[in-house]
């Protein structure tokens, strides 16, 4: 009987992750429990457990007395003789108490105890490993949807993924396997509840840690992201080693590392940037695709004027505001675009020319016969996968007034 409950705790151990020490806790609690249900109470048992053979012995602590008028908790002085001839009146006598001898409610009662221990303890040690992984990234499969919320198999546990952690337009079919960035994780009475979501930012950080070696490895260290989630997202990157293009590793040859995070959110544009402890130059970076004639960036205000081209004015506010709404919360800053000719209407311009005494904006852009600057490099070009930058197509321009878009 030993060998086969040491063989059988051995087994929980190691398919449910319950320590032997919290199973044998477990049995000498049901014992407890038979005990209280058979003898009416058990405040003066006590269990025995050998956690090497698993060998339990269960006694009843009886006083010895003249007279028994308890004889659960009390015992002549000639029986406890016979026990052991050594026992005088007042001594504490340990009689075995023989576990086949419970009745059925009680034994019952005692399998029950040790069920429900093991259930609980099953459940707290999948809370414990799910709770480890808040915050991170996990594959799980697609089970089915709960009305508009979709069950997801994590392994362990099942996650729940709600129609505000979806991203808009994203359908899943039973047995697709698919990332989830877990959000939270509840202990509740039946078990941990996860919580997990497919538009969180930081599941496109987490999924670049994965594909990008230097980002996991801390050469490289993304200092900002922004995303509207299915529809596009910017991150700024940063190089601890002046040897290693940051924008270039997260690139990946041929665009093979920043694709298959592209493919992972099913074709969800990805605009990679240099980041820059100058706020002028950040912005700058941050409406790429588009090009900047010039930033005054005030850091107190948290506010920025953006000069661009005409031409390029449609470029940089982006389909629906989009390319300098991201850029306003990558950035932090409020951002004001202008175009050439609106900058000019209103005298920001002019503030621009007086800002750049040294002839640093003439050496990069000349007057064409208009008096317009003109950019000789400029050009319509789509950028390459080393600007890492999914260019929109420019959408014709309505409205000639200031635009202003806010974090």
């Amino acid at each position: 009987m030993n060998n086969e409950l040491l063989d059988a705790l051995t087994i929980l151990e190691k398919e449910k992750n319950i320590s032997k020490e919290t199973l044998l806790e477990a049995i000498e609690n049901s014992l407890l429990t038979a005990c209280k249900n058979h003898f009416g109470k058990a405040d003066n048992v006590k269990v025995v457990i050998d956690p090497d053979t698993c060998e339990y012995h269960c006694y009843q602590e009886k006083t010895v007395v003249e007279t028994v008028e308890d004889p659960i908790e009390q015992i002549s002085l000639q029986n406890a003789q016979m026990i052991n001839g050594k026992y005088t009146l007042g001594d504490i006598v340990q009689v075995e108490v023989k576990s086949k001898e419970f009745g059925r409610i009680a034994t019952q009662n005692a399998k029950n105890v040790i069920l429900q221990k093991i259930r609980e303890e099953e459940r707290k040690v999948i809370y414990d490993e799910y709770f480890s992984m808040e915050k991170e990234v996990v594959t799980g499969v697609v089970q089915r949807y709960v009305g508009r919320n979709v069950s997801i198999n994590l392994g362990k546990a099942d996650a729940l993924l709600t129609e505000s952690e979806q991203i808009k337009g994203e359908t899943f079919q039973p047995t697709e396997r698919i990332k989830v960035y877990i959000l939270e994780v509840k202990a509740t009475s039946k078990g941990p509840k996860i919580l997990v979501s497919r538009t969180h930012p930081e599941l496109v950080k987490r999924l670049f840690e994965s594909e990008v070696s230097e980002v996991r490895d801390g050469i490289v260290e993304i200092k900002a992201i922004s995303r509207e989630a299915g529809s596009r997202t910017k991150i700024a990157v940063w190089s601890n080693d002046p040897d290693v293009d940051p924008v270039g590793a997260c690139v990946g040859m041929n665009g093979a590392r920043v694709n298959a995070i592209v493919n992972e959110l099913r074709g969800e544009k990805i605009d990679i940037i240099t980041w820059d402890e100058n706020p002028a130059i950040l912005i700058q970076n941050a409406l790429s695709p588009a090009k900047v004639i010039s930033v005054i960036a005030d850091a107190d205000e948290k506010a920025a004027k953006v000069v661009v081209p005409d031409y390029q004015l449609s470029l940089a506010i982006g389909k629906e505001g989009q390319n300098a709404r991201l850029a306003a919360r990558l950035t932090g800053f409020k951002i004001d675009i202008k175009s050439e000719t609106q900058a000019r209407e209103s005298g920001d311009f002019l503030d621009y020319e007086n800002d750049y005494e040294d002839d640093e904006y003439d050496d990069n852009y000349e007057y064409d016969e208009e008096g317009y600057y003109k950019d000789p490099d400029a050009t319509e070009e789509i950028p390459t996968e080393a600007e890492a930058s999914t260019e929109e197509a420019p959408v014709e321009e309505t409205s000639a007034d200031e635009t202003s878009f806010e974090e």
